[in-house]
């Protein structure tokens, strides 16, 4: 970049001049050349200087105690988390109202069965009916064990208007207070039925088959109601 701005100064010059004015000019060119340049790359530098001093310096965080005070409580937050306690509070919460519910079910449940077992002391008439239809499903099972469907047939009767299974059926209705109870209920009765109708065809097979789902049925409700004690054959 010197030497351009030399030959450009030199353009300038008369082609008449003097040696010593030619050497005067280079001199003046020379020393043009050393003193303007540095002047110019000292200017830049001062104008790099002053901007850098009049930028704005990004201010600091101002800490506060309020903002201090967040911070160390939302890392103990975490902390704990991280560590598990403020899973196992959550979770002892969540126990606690479990053992909750479950007391106040195994009490509801214990009031009902004092409850039940107040009716049936109060039925024994009901409690004879369920009695009297033990013993006819015995003596059924018997007869279809040793291949006699007569003897069967006598004793359960033709169809269901049978005094026996009417009497049953008044003790089931006054004894069965779940949907549980009643469910087995109305199990038995169609079973029953399916028996009575299987016997009266003379059909062994569906015969067996009728009297097991009958005998389930019954024992399962008698289990349910707390009479499986009280009857005697079961």
């Amino acid at each position: 970049m010197a030497t351009t701005f030399l030959s450009t100064a030199n353009t300038f010059l008369p082609s008449s001049s003097s040696s010593s004015s030619s050497s005067s000019s280079s001199s003046s060119s020379s020393l043009a050349a050393t003193h303007i340049y540095p002047h110019r790359h000292n200017v830049k530098r001062q104008l790099t200087l002053s901007k850098a001093v009049s930028e704005p310096r990004p201010s600091s965080p101002i800490i506060t105690k309020r903002s201090l005070s967040i911070t160390l409580l939302t890392s103990l937050v975490f902390s704990l988390a991280g560590k598990g306690y403020y899973s196992d509070a959550n979770a002892a919460i969540l126990e606690a109202d479990d053992d909750e519910e479950l007391l106040e079910k195994v009490k509801k449940d214990r009031k009902k069965r004092i409850e039940k077992q107040g009716v049936i002391s109060s039925s024994n008439k009901e409690t004879g009916y369920l009695q009297e239809l033990v013993y006819k499903l015995s003596k059924v099972g018997q007869a279809i064990d040793n291949n006699d469907l007569s003897a069967a047939s006598s004793f359960l009767g033709s169809n269901t208007d049978a005094d026996w299974v009417q009497k049953a059926n008044i003790a089931f209705t006054k004894l069965s207070s779940s949907p549980e109870e009643k469910s087995e209920v109305d199990a038995f009765n169609s079973s029953l039925a399916s028996l009575i109708s299987s016997v009266v065809r003379n059909d062994m097979e569906s015969s067996k088959i009728a009297f097991v789902s009958s005998a389930t049925a019954f024992e399962k409700w008698t289990t349910l109601t707390g009479l499986v004690g009280r009857l005697k054959g079961l």
